[in-house]
């Protein structure tokens, strides 16, 4: 019984992970969004390209 115990909660732990980096590639991804706006409105076309091949190597 002590084995399935451990094997849940390493189950648990994974499954937390994964639903951490989940958030965090949404937060993520959602403020480079937000810059990208940003840097079009004031045609800030260095941070543009800068920032899309940031959100782009978070896509990988």
């Amino acid at each position: 019984m002590d084995k399935m115990k451990v094997t849940y909660e390493a189950m648990l732990g994974l499954v937390a992970e994964l639903v951490l980096d989940e958030a965090v590639l949404k937060f993520q991804t959602h403020q480079l969004n937000d810059a990208i706006d940003k840097a079009l409105a004031e045609g800030d076309e260095d941070t543009f390209y800068r920032l899309v091949k940031q959100l782009n190597g978070l896509k990988q």
